[in-house]
């Protein structure tokens, strides 16, 4: 593994432990107004930091919906309070994924671990959400994304927010069900609507700026928090026009000797149709047509089994 540094310092959140809703840090905040119900959402993974400090923020600036109702949540805070800059990869969970447990046969099931404790305990909070946006980072460095799901109503909400520059559709993953995908999230009849921004690097300095910047703009695209207050926090500048990228195939490293053809930084254009991305012991991995995006790559942390890289087509909108 590559040694990144540690730009952010993740902050004290124990201030927030006790929310006033009845589960442990989710702070729930009406406004007498009818509105939609919005979720704000931070360290579904416990070392990504830039979406501890967003919510900190927004709690400690005592915002409060001019409309509808606001939660301000942390999730997986059990992971999160054994953050170590030190060890800054030994806490993404404790003992799984706390972001592929969201189907009701698992939250309703009998397995048991401190992540699905955590998930039932939120469960009530996320239910109640009309519009949700789940902050986090990536492992390695890359450009920003907002991952908006499959369905034509989360590519819309991504374009309206208007940031960050690449949107990425998908179906998600194999291994589990996203926060973001959960429940009327995923179901194309239902009004609501998810977004997951990818801020960054984990611990880069520019994911703290985008996760401030990303929910924001969510924040004034649904009309919830003061319009003078929202215009002093998003600055000014014009974000350049965003482009969609569907993906399309998962590479799985298949044996140990799995390595990259080049180093790669993520969501770079491989330009031809049987251009090499990969080595897979024996095995070239090729893309499989012309401008195929490489979604999020890991090139320093490839295991056996996992995903490498995630293929995608840039769509027209």
């Amino acid at each position: 593994m590559n040694h990144i540094p540690v730009e952010l310092a993740a902050p004290d959140i124990s201030r927030h432990a006790k929310g006033n809703t009845g589960i442990d840090f989710v702070h729930t905040f009406e406004s007498g107004r009818p509105g939609p119900h919005v979720m704000v959402n931070a360290i579904t993974h416990g070392n990504e930091i830039c979406g501890a400090i967003a919510v900190d923020g927004l709690l400690a600036m005592g915002v409060r919906p001019t409309r509808g109702t606001l939660t301000l949540s942390f999730a997986n805070v059990d992971a999160f309070q054994r953050f170590d800059p030190a060890r800054p990869y030994a806490t993404r969970f404790i003992d799984e994924d706390f972001n592929r447990v969201w189907r009701p046969e698992i939250l309703d099931g009998s397995r048991d671990s401190i992540e699905l404790r955590r998930a039932r305990a939120l469960r009530p909070a996320v239910d109640a959400a009309d519009f949700l946006l789940d902050i986090h980072s990536m492992l390695e460095p890359s450009p920003p994304v907002m991952i908006c799901g499959p369905l034509d109503k989360g590519i819309g909400f991504a374009f309206d927010v208007g940031i960050p520059h690449f949107i990425v559709t998908d179906e998600g993953h194999a291994n589990g069900t996203r926060m973001r995908d959960y429940g009327g999230f995923g179901d194309p009849s239902s009004p609501r609507n998810a977004l997951l921004v990818e801020c960054g690097q984990h611990w880069e300095r520019a994911a703290e700026t985008v996760a401030w910047q990303t929910t924001w703009r969510f924040l004034r695209q649904l009309d919830v928090v003061d319009p003078d207050l929202a215009a002093r926090e998003i600055d000014g500048t014009s974000p350049s026009a965003q482009r969609l990228v569907r993906v399309t195939d998962a590479v799985v490293a298949r044996t140990p000797s799995f390595r990259f053809a080049k180093a790669f930084g993520g969501m770079e254009i491989v330009p031809k149709a049987g251009d090499p991305i990969a080595y897979d012991g024996d095995a070239v991995v090729r893309a499989p047509y012309d401008d195929c995006v490489l979604v999020m790559p890991v090139p320093n942390n490839v295991k056996t089994g996992l995903t490498a890289v995630r293929l995608g087509r840039i769509e027209s909108r």
